[in-house]
């Protein structure tokens, strides 16, 4: 049994390694892909155009413009000279906000009185425009203090903790490593037994001595190896690359991410098991890794989904993994919570592998 499953372990390398273009595919699209995604996938607004109609020209108008050119998301102010202006620049799509200063504005702030400035933003781009008027909101609040009679209103301190400066990056590096290895791991497994149907060696493989235990084994240990080893990279790259901070165990996060990967093959295995063709794996394997990805509460907290699809969600390997990885990197995550969320992942490995070797063994039959 040893040298046969050793023997099918080594074939499946070899069909990998051995290619140029499956080299390439394993190790090329992943990372480029987490150096593409950490700068591209963010919600921090920056380079921002503003329009500015000042009908003031006091001094507190005169001082909240330079305090939005002095701010660090603020691209280019546009100045413009009739309200029609303002209109057209957001029309063409030439700024984001429009601010509006009335006449009475600065005469309004020095005598105490509530002077309001108008803001228009792009409706198209309603959530960078959010996150801009939050800025500007800012802003403004700071100077209100400023013009206070001495008595400064009351203020929240707020402190970020484990991300003091909100750096999406963070976040995003991390989970996109747990991802992108999930989708290797999906595609490599689900190729195994279809490309096998293609190239007419499955029948073969069944008639073989080979049980369907070892054949199980023989297709996920190379995937298990791969996956595992492009997880670490990307980790690697989200510490020295990128330079976030990690502050767990590295021994636990590894243990965490082969389970997690072995949880991956199973469906990968399942997925390939049904397939007759490498073509059909391939969209197997996006029909799965989307809505998995979607659930896992990378794009959204999994709190705010319906209780259905909560329910749906807890069976997402992925969901427990980002728990883990996002932890463990920003707020060494202590060893109760990671096992806490690796146990459902064991879980969900034992169930799918189960479930791959039967369907196996039914072919075998």
């Amino acid at each position: 049994m040893k040298g046969r499953l050793s023997a099918q372990i080594l074939k499946e390398l070899l069909a990998y390694l051995r290619d140029p273009k499956s080299r390439l595919t394993l190790i090329g699209p992943p990372l480029l892909q987490l150096f593409i995604f950490s700068f591209a996938v963010t919600l921090d607004v920056s380079n921002v155009d503003i329009a500015v109609l000042n009908e003031d020209g006091g001094q507190w108008s005169q001082e909240m413009i330079q305090r939005m050119q002095a701010a660090g998301f603020v691209g280019e102010l546009h100045y413009a000279d009739r309200p029609a202006a303002l209109a057209g620049m957001i029309d063409r799509r030439e700024v984001l906000l429009a601010i509006r200063f009335p006449a009475d504005f600065s005469r309004l702030a020095a005598t105490g009185q509530h002077a309001v400035a108008q803001v228009i933003i792009d409706g198209r781009r309603a959530n960078s425009g959010q996150v801009a008027l939050g800025y500007l909101a800012r802003i403004a609040a700071d100077l209100g203090i400023e013009l206070g009679d001495g008595r400064a209103p009351p203020r929240v301190a707020v402190r970020h903790w484990f991300n003091p400066n909100l750096i999406y990056r963070w976040f995003v590096v991390p989970s996109l490593a747990g991802m992108l290895a999930m989708l290797i791991a999906l595609l490599v497994t689900a190729l195994s037994i279809a490309r096998e149907r293609e190239l007419g060696t499955f029948d073969q493989l069944l008639v073989s001595p080979a049980t369907s235990l070892e054949i199980v084994i023989g297709k996920s240990v190379p995937a298990l190896i791969i996956g595992t080893i492009l997880g670490c990279l990307m980790i690697l790259a989200g510490v020295f690359i990128f330079r976030i901070p990690f502050t767990g165990s590295a021994i636990l996060l590894v243990g965490c991410l082969m389970l997690f990967i072995l949880s991956v093959v199973g469906i990968g295995l399942m997925v390939s098991s049904v397939c007759q063709t490498q073509q059909q794996a391939i969209l197997g394997t996006f029909t799965i890794a989307v809505p998995v990805i979607l659930i896992s509460g990378f794009a959204t907290p999994v709190e705010n989904m319906p209780q259905w699809l909560q329910t749906i969600a807890a069976a997402s390997p992925l969901k427990y993994f980002l728990v883990i990885v996002q932890g463990t990197f920003l707020k060494a995550l202590p060893p109760a919570v990671v096992f806490a969320n690796a146990w459902p992942m064991a879980l969900i490995a034992l169930v799918t592998l189960s479930s791959s070797m039967l369907i196996v063994r039914r072919n075998l039959q």
